[in-house]
């Protein structure tokens, strides 16, 4: 980072060209770059949210199986008062 040693002979109007020189450097955002790039962006999950997604997927999957199960055993239950 530059920085501006001021002393007696700096005068304000220095200062502010110095200010606006270096703020001239940084580009500022604008309609139509940000819209332009938003359309090349895309999200990319962390690794926190595909073991999230995963752990979703099997435990949704596993509670299927257990529905299933408890329904066979009411079946067998059922044949056997039968």
């Amino acid at each position: 980072m530059k920085r501006l040693a001021v002393s007696p002979t700096t005068t304000p109007e220095f200062i502010e060209w110095w200010g606006r020189r270096i703020n001239d450097n940084i580009p500022g955002p604008s309609q139509g770059d940000s819209q332009a790039t938003g359309k090349y962006l895309r999200v990319v999950p962390s690794k926190l949210e595909i073991i999230r997604q995963d752990f979703e997927r099997i435990n949704s999957e596993l509670e299927k199986k257990i529905k299933q199960m408890e329904e066979e055993k009411m079946n067998l239950r059922l044949d056997i008062y039968v």
